[in-house]
């Protein structure tokens, strides 16, 4: 169904959120040149676009090589997605860690790791994401499927690029309490997706749920 097959980007949009990293963006780029911020930008369009594609090629494969099933990781990632959702029903973005924005911090002078580190991973692309490209992975049936997932890759990364080069511009307009409503309204929904990832995991798990609940 239509919807069944958006359901991954809806996820991503709400968990990579690249307005709600605009102020990280500024902060870190701005002692830089209009040349290295538009290579930043780049970079780090780039950057989530390989993160998300490699998580639908061979994230399934990386999780069978250690023996990890997919109902537990389903039910690990939907957890992973929920706590994501709570930060950003916070007002923070889903991928933030003190100790990573500290470092990014001391690197604000360290060129294209900025866009990196700290801005595709963690705050844009990190474990929730990855969780749940693997996830999604997993449903499709048809190269066609794991070619779209690989295509949302794609709009993710051009999302990135659009907020970026645009965040002057954004700032102004949403302000600060524009950009805490948007995160948090994307934590709600993510939290929605996070409760159906779980529970998808724990009917594998415990196939005795399924007839309890009816």
């Amino acid at each position: 169904m239509p919807l069944d097959i958006l359901k991954p980007l809806i996820a991503l949009l709400a968990i990579v959120n690249p307005i709600g990293v605009i102020p990280f963006y500024i902060h870190f780029t701005r002692r830089f040149s209009r040349e290295q911020r538009r290579r930043t930008i780049n970079v780090a369009a780039i950057g989530a676009f390989i993160v998300i594609a490699v998580s639908a090629l061979a994230g399934l494969r990386i999780i069978e090589f250690f023996g990890i099933s997919l109902a537990s990781f389903q039910v690990g990632g939907g957890m992973l997605l929920l706590v994501s959702s709570l930060q950003m029903l916070n007002a923070q973005p889903a991928e933030s860690r003190g100790a990573d924005l500290a470092e990014g911090s001391d690197k604000v002078d360290a060129g294209d790791s900025i866009a990196i580190v700290p801005l595709t991973i963690p705050l844009l692309t990190g474990p929730a994401t990855i969780s749940t490209m693997v996830i999604y992975a997993e449903k499709t049936r048809h190269w066609w499927q794991l070619a779209v997932l690989v295509g949302y890759g794609v709009v993710i990364g051009l999302s990135v690029w659009i907020a970026f080069s645009l965040s002057g511009r954004i700032a102004r307009v949403l302000g600060k309490t524009g950009i805490n409503v948007m995160t948090r309204l994307m934590g709600l929904l993510l939290a929605a997706l996070a409760v159906e990832v779980m529970s998808d995991g724990l009917v594998k798990l415990f196939p005795g749920l399924m007839g309890t609940s009816r």
